[in-house]
């Protein structure tokens, strides 16, 4: 039979539509490939920030006011602070909403001396509830300001304790379950000064706001007048903003009267690692990290790295007429993707100093400033481990009803912490100053060789801390440890434990708890 002509040009038609639908399949892909890509290397492109010789600091530090205090009878020294919703004026004539404690935007000073007790009058002015933590203070768990000591809107909360550590930088801030990066991005935070007999001894910068200056640090967006908190794309951290504040203060400067000048450098941000220096790369020492001072002054020509949560004393001295900026340099947070999207590759020029004309002699420092008060590790009762990741610690998500560890009081023990989630993380141990024994199987360096309770573990690291638990025992109400990237732990990366007598059993925590 012969072929009728209209089936061959069928068969000659067939391939050459198949041709023309791949080839127009393939235009399509190579479009969306070359969009991807484009998209991708512009989000490399466009990640990183730098402040670096932008920066005016045209505005004079804001120094926060020690907190008013009062004494009972029995010796107590009693503060009170006030939660509360207001405005404040970062930019000339644009007002933010903020919140603060005594103000609208941060919170006083708070300072006691080791021995004292202390008491604290919290009320609640915020329509949310809400917790006051005492971050670096040994404690009654029940005192802690922990998510189990919530205090609701118009309620308030009157912990007691003595002060029994050596002097340090601590900070106070809320730690609601779940809302805490809120919370503390608002402006909920403030500095704890604690003072002992042997610091007052010796020859350090110690006169609060004129060479002994706070620097509360955090970075920030802004939408018009407004917080931007946005994560973005890719922030696996948390939020991470494109310009710093320091004491609420935008583009600040401070005026130095003397030879030597201590900065309290406390990471106040909520994501954030910075790597501290000076733009003239001039060394300066550490002489304080977390828990206190250092056994001594440790000289640094290099970056300081502080992640959220941690803090640092250091002393720079300057030269009659002289300016230098507290910068933060890049740094690396692991491998290239989580340092370019962690913020690594950020710097941020955060303080100016402005030396004046004349100087006040400074004495030099002391060659020691004395002995360290936390566990050498050395016979530890037991050994804990800890697996971070994002999910949740050792695989379990935060539980308020859930006692996850159980510590016999007035033992030491030793806890591996491992990063292994692919992301940086850091560790933060409710009541305990602890001593980093190893990072990454090597000795720690002189940075982490003071008292902390917190430490930065980048992907794949892990480090050892020698802790003792001195605390009262309680059954029933836990200490939190957890990672102090805030985004992180309000996902759940955080644990409960319980200190008790020898043989006593945990008890069952009331979840969500609220203070009257």
């Amino acid at each position: 039979m012969k072929e009728t002509g209209s089936g061959r040009g069928e068969r000659r038609g067939k391939p050459g539509r198949l041709k023309r639908v791949l080839i127009t399949l393939g235009v399509v892909v190579g479009v969306l490939i070359a969009a991807l890509g484009g998209g991708v290397a512009w989000l490399w492109t466009s990640a990183d920030v730098s402040t670096v010789g932008k920066v005016s600091f045209r505005n004079e530090l804001a120094i926060p006011p020690l907190a008013d205090s009062t004494v009972e009878q029995d010796g107590t020294r009693v503060f009170d602070l006030r939660m509360q919703a207001g405005e404040t004026e970062f930019k000339d004539g644009q007002q933010t909403p903020t919140w603060g404690f005594n103000g609208s935007y941060l919170g006083p000073t708070l300072r006691a001396e080791r021995g004292e007790k202390v008491k604290v009058r919290i009320a609640n002015g915020l329509d949310e509830a809400s917790t006051v933590h005492w971050h670096g203070m040994h404690l009654p768990a029940k005192m802690d300001g922990g998510p189990h000591q919530m205090v609701r809107p118009g309620g308030t909360w009157t912990p007691d304790w003595k002060v029994d550590q050596p002097a340090a930088t601590l900070w106070y801030h809320p730690h609601p379950h779940g809302a805490t990066e809120k919370h503390v991005q608002r402006g909920l935070a403030g500095m704890f000064l604690l003072d002992d007999e042997k610091s007052a001894r010796l020859p350090l910068p110690g006169t609060y706001g004129v060479d002994d200056i706070p620097v509360i640090v955090q970075d920030t967006k802004f939408d018009g007048a407004k917080f931007d908190h946005g994560r973005g794309m890719m922030r696996s951290l948390g939020f991470l903003g494109d310009q710093t504040l320091v004491n609420g203060t935008l583009a600040p400067y401070q005026e130095v009267g003397d030879e030597l000048v201590r900065l309290r450098l406390l990471n106040a941000s909520t994501a954030r690692t910075y790597a501290f220096g000076f733009s003239d790369s001039r060394q300066f020492a550490l002489i304080g990290t977390d828990g206190g001072l250092l056994e001594a002054p440790v000289r640094m020509g290099g970056h300081l790295r502080l992640s959220p949560g941690e803090r640092a004393e250091v002393v720079v001295r300057m030269e009659p007429g002289e300016k230098t900026v507290l910068r933060s340099f890049p740094q690396r947070l692991g491998d290239a993707f989580n340092t370019r999207f962690g913020g690594g590759d950020d710097s941020f020029d955060i303080l100016q100093l402005r030396a004046g004309d004349t100087l006040r002699p400074s004495p030099e420092l002391p060659d020691m400033l004395g002995e360290l008060e936390i566990p050498e590790g050395k016979d530890p009762a037991r050994g804990r481990h800890f697996d971070l990741k994002l999910s949740g610690i050792n695989g379990r998500k935060m539980d308020m009803g859930r006692i996850d560890e159980v510590v016999t009081r007035g033992t030491e023990e030793v806890w591996t912490v491992r990063n292994g989630n692919g992301m940086a993380h850091n560790f933060h141990v409710h009541d305990v100053q602890f001593r980093v024994l190893e990072m990454d199987g090597q000795a720690p360096p002189p940075e982490l060789r003071g008292a902390k309770d917190t430490v930065f573990i980048p992907d794949g690291s892990t480090v050892k801390l020698a802790m003792r638990f001195d605390g009262p025992p309680d059954p029933d109400v836990p200490y939190m440890y957890h990672c102090h990237l805030l985004y992180h732990e309000d996902l759940g990366m955080m644990g409960q434990f319980v200190v008790v007598e020898k043989g006593q059993q945990a008890g069952t925590p009331p979840p969500g708890r609220h203070q009257h």
